[in-house]
């Protein structure tokens, strides 16, 4: 189950988001929706990185079955601008995001594996037959 915590004016439909998870792990996760200023500022706490983002995952470190698999944080911002550029929708380009940061919740770490994170989120996205992630179109 996906427990939403939408910061900001758009409207989110989580519904589609439910069957990714779902297919991906039966954990609950927190998603959060915000902005691209409250992205930046997580971003610079927790990353040291000072810049907005698209999506942010923070994995809980448990082995308890009940527990919740982690939090993933989007920045609608950005989704609406990527949407535009790449000229599909809003909740396309949401899903997509929405991929990259469970794929993360699950241990998947583009930045240090071998091509499992790209070839999983392919694998995912050919599934719900979504347009070409941000990883799998930047490779």
């Amino acid at each position: 189950m996906i427990d939403l915590e939408n910061r900001t004016e758009d409207t989110i439909d989580i519904s589609y988001l439910e069957s990714i998870a779902k297919d991906l792990s039966d954990k609950d996760i927190e998603l959060i929706i915000t902005n691209n200023n409250e992205i930046k500022k997580l971003n610079k706490k927790h990353r040291n990185i000072d810049k907005s983002t698209d999506v942010l995952s923070f994995p809980l470190d448990n082995e308890f079955k009940h527990m919740p698999l982690g939090a993933i944080i989007i920045s609608s911002e950005f989704v609406q601008e990527k949407a535009k550029q790449f000229k599909h929708s809003f909740q396309d380009e949401l899903a997509l995001l929405f991929i990259h940061g469970f794929l993360h919740l699950l241990k998947y770490d583009h930045e240090k594996d071998n091509g499992e994170h790209r070839q999983k989120e392919e694998e995912v996205i050919k599934k719900f037959n979504l347009p070409n992630s941000l990883i799998v179109r930047n490779s």
